[in-house]
């Protein structure tokens, strides 16, 4: 299987290299910034090996299949995860399709087989997981971290969040703005004090 083990990297303040014509690479480009990383654009002419010094990660592309390999070939040379698109053999990583809601991150990937699935997948899910989403994560996170303390154990931990969260009620009441009442709602069925930040 291709792509086979699931990741988010936190690319947050590091490196990263992004190699091809500005058109084709400024959502990857956007992508990057919008997790944190610090972005160097080059055009395929324009690159140097030197350029992946220091970088975690790379995403380039070339019409040339020569400069595909090159890119590929250097950015291992120097121990840097690389995404040459559409050029599986010259990728370390696939990129997914990823809808955003603040910390909330969902990644579908089909191993880059099929990307247009992956696109209607992610279209789907920004519907159920819309903008109310960043907020209710938020409440949700803060209560995560309150119950790292409150209910040390792992498994009994991970049960009572599984009963407490209903998703679609979270859903309902952070998009009428009525973030206080999940907050209250998850406190209660997790057994736990509210403590606002």
């Amino acid at each position: 299987m291709a792509f086979g083990f699931p990741i988010a990297l936190d690319v947050s303040s590091r490196k990263a290299i992004v190699i091809g014509p500005p058109k084709l690479m400024a959502e990857k480009v956007r992508q990057l910034r919008e997790a944190g990383a610090e972005v160097i654009e080059r055009a395929p002419s324009e690159w140097r090996a030197e350029d992946l010094d220091g970088a975690v990660v790379c995403v380039g592309w070339s019409p040339d299949p020569g400069e595909r390999e090159a890119i590929a070939r250097e950015a291992r040379d120097r121990r840097v995860l690389v995404n040459v698109m559409d050029d599986t053999p010259n990728c370390d990583f696939a990129a997914p399709a990823v809808v955003r809601r603040g910390d909330l991150v969902i990644a579908i990937a089909t191993g880059g087989r099929s990307p247009t699935l992956a696109r209607k997948a992610r279209e789907l899910i920004e519907v159920a997981f819309g903008p109310e989403w960043e907020g209710a994560f938020e409440v949700i996170a803060e209560l995560r971290e309150q119950t790292l303390t409150t209910i040390p154990d792992m498994r009994e931990r991970a049960n009572r969040w599984y009963d407490a969260l209903d998703i679609d009620e979270v859903a309902d009441l952070a998009r009428d703005g009525r973030l206080d009442e999940v907050r209250e709602r998850l406190a209660s069925r997790l057994g736990v004090r509210e403590v606002r930040a």
